[in-house]
């Protein structure tokens, strides 16, 4: 098999004004199984619908006409200043699309100065990542059986530079993901049966990567040989709670945020446990089907936090409008998961800059059309059902 041209996959970037595009180009390159595990759901994906539907809802209101020849996209996240408000989020195995993983979205968020969360399937190690990049780094923990094994996942993170700890509470038990298991995909490993292996042919440039670089594992969850498939399928266990916080609390002494959050008394439950901050996300529509959309819940949310919790919100997001639509509803910033590993998929760090980039300038352009010199600026105001929901909604609450 002839070796792939390194450059090939950043000169596709020039043609490529939208993450769709960028999709459109990381959907050529991947197999099926690696396809099926980007962007699939949970269960009839009726969630990851919705994330997406929801903000046709959504009306943005300029309030002009104002000078907007600067516009200030820098926010305060967790006590650290941002120059763009949004971070890339935790995703297992990023190495299924691209043979760098973590490596290289590491090395972009550092360049834009923007959080990167590491999963704790991640396909690098805590340490590895955090010699890449001066980004700031945060650990999303996974809970499993193994308590011991979480603590020294913590403790690791932690002693690697990791800033910030992002606790999931949506994924006791892993979701059914139909779309993955049509395509023969079963972490970590694609299923090698004949049709896989055929649909490999059909993408050469990521079949060299994959069989050239080193074997997907998950060096972050204990010793190796509990790193299999049939471990992996023990993690969830269904036995993650809110008393997990008094140990975590005693192992990580930097802010930990609840991410999963969908109703308002989570927010509470966590303020109440002296959490620093929430993350609103139903998993990218990847884990509890027939759940609403983020966007959705977020302004109730941010009610119920008030000012004792920083909320930040992730699931969907593919537009600087989205992102802004977001910021005005009250959240501190937005966490992108599909949106960067389209980028990496197409063409490693260069495509995962080349989102950062183009998510930055529809933000600037959104906010200067709105009327907005700022995120301080952005309220609720400048958003608002469009008219036919609203009648919607009225007759709704009238009946």
């Amino acid at each position: 098999m002839r070796r792939p041209s390194t450059t090939r996959g950043a000169e596709r970037l020039a043609r490529c004004f939208s993450i769709e595009d960028v999709a459109r180009h990381a959907r050529r390159r991947l197999p099926r199984g690696a396809a099926a595990y980007l962007e699939g759901g949970g269960l009839g994906e009726y969630t990851l619908r919705r994330n997406r539907e929801a903000f046709e809802r959504l009306e943005l209101v300029p309030h002009m006409p104002r000078d907007v020849s600067r516009v200030d996209l820098r926010t305060t996240v967790l006590g650290r200043s941002l120059p763009l408000p949004f971070a890339l989020s935790p995703v297992g195995a990023p190495r299924m699309f691209h043979h760098e993983g973590e490596l290289a979205v590491a090395r972009a968020a550092g360049r834009a100065g923007v959080p990167y969360g590491v999963s704790t399937l991640a396909t690098t190690s805590v340490e590895a990542i955090a010699t890449q990049s001066d980004a700031p780094l945060w650990y999303q923990l996974y809970i499993w059986g193994d308590r011991g094994e979480a603590r020294e996942a913590l403790m690791r993170a932690r002693a690697s530079g990791f800033e910030a700890l992002l606790f999931s509470i949506d994924t006791n038990v892993r979701s059914k993901r139909e779309r993955e298991k049509r395509a023969g995909l079963e972490l970590p490993l694609p299923d090698l049966s004949l049709p896989t292996f055929l649909d490999g042919v059909l993408h050469p440039e990521w079949s060299w990567r994959f069989l050239t670089s080193p074997t997907i594992s998950f060096p972050n969850i204990g010793p190796a040989d509990h790193r299999s498939r049939e471990k992996l399928s023990e993690m969830f266990d269904g036995t993650v709670s809110w008393d997990d916080i008094e140990w975590i609390r005693e192992l990580w002494d930097g802010p930990i945020l609840a991410k999963g959050v969908l109703h308002p008394d989570e927010a509470l439950q966590a303020a109440e446990l002296g959490l620093d901050g929430v993350i609103v996300s139903n998993h990218g529509g990847r884990q509890l089907d027939h759940v609403p959309a983020t966007i959705d819940v977020l302004p109730a949310i941010v009610e119920a936090a008030g000012d004792r919790l920083e909320v930040l919100v992730d699931s969907g997001f593919r537009r600087g409008t989205e992102i802004v639509t977001a910021l005005a509803l009250g959240a501190r910033a937005v966490l992108l998961g599909r949106a960067h590993l389209y980028g990496l998929a197409a063409a490693g760090e260069a495509g995962v800059r080349h989102c950062i980039e183009l998510l930055a300038d529809e933000i600037e352009m959104t906010m200067a059309l709105l009327g907005a010199r700022s995120v301080e600026e952005l309220n609720p105001s400048f958003v608002r059902l469009r008219s036919a929901d609203r009648s919607a909604a009225g007759r709704s609450q009238v009946s």
